[in-house]
This record gives C-alpha cells, structure tokens and sequence, in this order.
C-alpha cells in the first residue's frame, strides 16, 4: 500500500462523507480525492519526475492536506516549509534539497522571495500573483485515480529539524516509513479505529506533530477539521460545537488551553483522545488535564529521523498513574509493534535494566539518512549505525519494557562533576501550585562549570516567589540539583514547533553571565 492507493480507495469508499472542514468550508472524501489526483496528475505534467522535490509553504487549511497527499502520489519528495521559521532558513532548506517546484499560500509571497528565484515552478494559492494559479493548475486536470508504480524506498518527504542553523539536514523519510507510521497509529495510538464518527482537529502547525494524522483519517474515513492556528479557545470551540473528537498538542499548548478559567470535563466531554508529544509533560499538568480535560490521553514519543510513533504511553497507563503509580507518568511508553529499542552506553553496548544511556531504536520508521550526505558521511554514522538510530535522548527502560526520557544530551546540565537531568527538576517545580510552565536549563559557570538557572511562568491570579519554589526544591531533591538561580518571566521564547526554545534561553543567560 502506498498513499495513492489510499486516496483512490478512500474517495470511493466514503465518496460522500465529509472529508475536511477548513478555512475554506468543507470538502468531501470524492472531491478530496478528486482534487488530490489532479494535483499528482498537474505536476507530473509539468516534467516533474519520481524523487523530485517540491516545496509547500502554507499555514493550515485544506490544500495542505490536498498538498500533502498529492505529492506523494505523484511519487515525488514533499518538503513542507514551516511559516514560523525565518526567510533565511527557508532559502537555506531550499538550497539543501534542490526543489523544482514551490507550491506557496499568496500570504508567503513576497517573504519566499528568495525561493522563489531557486525553483523552476510556482503555484501559488489564493492570490493573484505572477505565478501559476492553484485552481487553474488543478482544473484542467482528471480527478481519476492515479496509480504510480511507487517504491516503499522512495523519497516521500524531506524533513528539517526545527530551528535551522548552519547547514541545515534534511531527514530522509520514505514511503516506508509512512506507512510503518500509519501501522503504528492504528495498532498502538487508537484505542479503536478511527471510522466515520472520528472528527480530528489539527489544532496546531499540520507540518508537525499534527500532520501524523492526515494518514490515518483518511485511510478510515474520518473528518478532519483544519484550524489555520492554535487558539485555546477555538479548541473548546471545535470540541463543543463541531464535534471534534480528538486532536494532539506539544505540552505549551495544553498549558495554554489548561490557563483557560472556564476549561472543565462538563466541556471537554466529547473528547475522546487527547493525544500529546514533543517535549515531556510533568506528571501535575496530566494531573491537571485529567481532572479538568479528559481522561483519554496518549502520550507518543518519536523524531524527525525517526517518524512517529515510536513508543506510546496509552490512556490504561494515564489512568494508572492518576491512581497512585504516577511513576508511569513520566514514561514515554512501550515501543510499539515493529519497532525495536535499547539503551546503550557511549560504546554501544547495552546498559542493565534500570540504568541511563543512549536510546537507540531500529526499525521501518527509521530515516534512510540525510538528504545530500553519503552514508560514509560523519554526520551520518553518528546517527545510523548498523541500521541503529542513535537518537541522541537520554533514557532507561523498566523491567515492563517502557521508556523513560531523561533529557536531551545536549540538555544534561554538568555541574561541579554531577550529571543533572532537567526534566526531573522541571517536573519538581511543576507541582508547585500556580506554575504554569517552566524550563530549565545550565549556565556557564567559572566554578562549577556549570550552574542550575530555572525559569519559570505563572497563572493568572497565582502568587508564586522564587523562595518558595527553592524552598519546594529543597525539600524534594538533592542539594545539588536544585536552581542556582529562579526567574519568574512573563513568557517563553517557543521555537517553531510550539515548544520552548532552550537554546535560545541557555544563548541569552550565558550571553548575560558574560556581560
């Protein structure tokens, strides 16, 4: 099975459900499909060949999902371009993969300037600029199903990890390793199958976490309804009043959604799975999401050059942990079927059961590498080994098979010789009430080499100091973990993703130490 053969299957079988409902209204399965078949017969027709690249830049709506279906039945190499990020990272990804055609929302013109001049062709959406008209490119098009011979080990999409710097790496995903991610949602995420009465709500960017889902709604036949932004209050919204079953978030915007003083399980009720991923959710925000959202939540853990979902820590195991075992709650689960994990050392070798390593994981939703570097490539090696994903996160596995994440590599703060793990102390101050985020990061420090700086945001109408959350610290965990230094901020700096940019943070507060 490839992703043409699902369209030309789903616009038949479900011809009259409502397939998407967006910006533009809705749009059923037959004319999802339809349109989606002329895009892959459009840009075949303009010289377009198998593993070319196109880029697509829009914010959500339903072309993005006519987009990205569309392409890859074309058999050519999506490369979706987050709108969050700069010009200049666009220009550098561009540079990178060497695409042949842009397909652009008319808001992006004049800031995808510098693409546009690297690209042979450009459509553009809903706009009357000096290029290709979307509509027009479709319309003169069959919508008959378009059946390419597809390889499973062909390019389906390039994906860029947020942030770009330097010399950007394009992961390569194939059309394998979609359909191992579709396999894995159905078998580990779902609880059941998604089918007619699924409504699910892409709340935030579709070119992320969200975009996990076009797949399998429409593989099930399944509504998706297309928010252009996140916005809390259009999630309650979608929930109470257009039937939105299910959608997934990075934790900031459950925070965001949890800050509404009006958020309750009464509203929430037609919500049958909250799903989360991106960064680590301290155990009293589920807390607070199971007693104010929903109690179907599923955590899933994965990577840009691994697909998601890796490991999925379900709603039996939220519910567990809410009982009293709240331990699991800072799991990221068990891996799912087809998907193999180990915990190993610097040298490879595998750590006992309980120990921290390096997680590494094998498996069909493993990138086949980076996008222009030869498998010899350094960059390369330190990532796949032996067909081994070397992920870079740090973690350890219990005696049930689950998955603990103890931090980035690159997160671990290292001072006076202790190797200290963030998200433990992020989860301590979590629990303090009236925090409402908080991020923690190591400073340069001349003595200890490097020192323990939290900062952290507060609910509206909360009173929380610095001293009692040292003093919450203190109380809780070992003395040398605990913050050196606590700020109370009025906002985080988030990445493109959504997430909070550490990096930015750590640059900043080494920038100030210096100063």
């Amino acid at each position: 099975m490839d992703v043409g053969r699902v369209v030309s299957r789903s616009m038949t079988r479900y011809r009259d459900r409502i397939a998407l409902i967006g910006p533009e209204g809705e749009s059923t399965f037959g004319r999802t499909g339809a349109r989606v078949m002329q895009l892959a017969r459009a840009l075949r027709n303009l010289g377009l060949e198998t593993g070319d690249r196109v880029l697509d830049l829009q914010s959500n709506q339903n072309t993005y999902i006519e987009t990205d279906l569309g392409i890859s039945t074309a058999g050519l190499c999506r490369v979706a371009l987050n709108y969050r990020l700069h010009p200049t990272d666009w220009v550098r990804i561009a540079t990178d993969c060497t695409p042949r055609a842009l397909i652009l929302g008319a808001k992006f013109w004049d800031d995808a300037a510098g693409v546009r001049e690297l690209v042979e062709h450009v459509i553009v959406i809903n706009g009357d600029a000096d290029a290709t008209p979307y509509e027009g490119f479709l319309a003169e098009q069959s919508g008959e199903p378009l059946l390419l011979s597809v390889d499973p080990d062909a390019l389906v999409s390039l994906n860029y990890s947020s942030g770009t710097t330097g010399r950007p790496k394009g992961a390569i995903r194939t059309h394998r390793n979609r359909m191992a991610s579709l396999h894995n949602m159905i078998t580990d995420f779902f609880g059941k199958l998604p089918d007619e009465r699924t409504r699910w709500l892409h709340a935030g960017p579709v070119t992320h976490t969200s975009g996990l889902f076009v797949l399998p709604c429409f593989t099930f036949g399944s509504t998706q309804i297309v928010h252009p932004s996140f916005d809390a209050e259009a999630v309650v919204d979608a929930v109470e009043n257009r039937g939105a079953t299910g959608t997934a978030m990075v934790p900031t915007m459950v925070a965001r959604l949890l800050a509404l003083p009006d958020i309750s399980r009464e509203r929430m009720a037609g919500l049958e799975m909250l799903g989360y991923a991106g960064a680590p959710m301290p155990p009293e925000q589920i807390r607070q999401c199971f007693e104010r959202i929903t109690s179907n939540m599923a955590q899933y853990y994965g990577l840009v050059e691994a697909i998601p979902p890796v490991t999925v820590l379900g709603p039996e195991d939220h519910a567990r942990g809410i009982a009293g075992d709240e331990h699991v709650l800072t799991s990221a689960g068990i891996p799912c079927n087809g998907v193999e994990i180990r915990i190993v050392d610097e040298n490879g070798v595998d750590v006992p059961i309980g120990e921290i390593g390096e997680v590494i994981t094998r498996g069909d939703h493993v990138m086949r590498g980076y996008y222009g570097q030869a498998a010899e490539d350094p960059t390369v090696t330190k990532a796949v080994r032996d067909g081994w994903l070397y992920t870079g996160d740090l973690g350890r596995v219990d005696a049930d098979e689950r998955l603990f994440l103890v931090d980035r590599k690159g997160d671990m703060i290292i001072s006076g010789g202790y190797n200290i793990y963030p998200r433990e102390i992020e989860d301590c101050i979590a629990a303090v009430p009236g925090v409402h985020e908080v991020a923690v990061v190591g400073v340069e420090d001349p003595d200890w080499g490097q020192h323990v700086t939290a900062l952290l945001t507060v609910l509206p109408g909360a009173t929380v100091t610095p001293e009692h959350v040292l003093e919450h610290c203190r109380a809780t965990m070992a003395s040398y973990k605990k913050p050196k230094d606590i700020r109370i901020v009025d906002e985080f700096p988030l990445n493109s993703t959504g997430k909070i940019a550490k990096k930015v943070l750590r640059e900043q507060l080494n920038a100030e130490a210096q100063g």
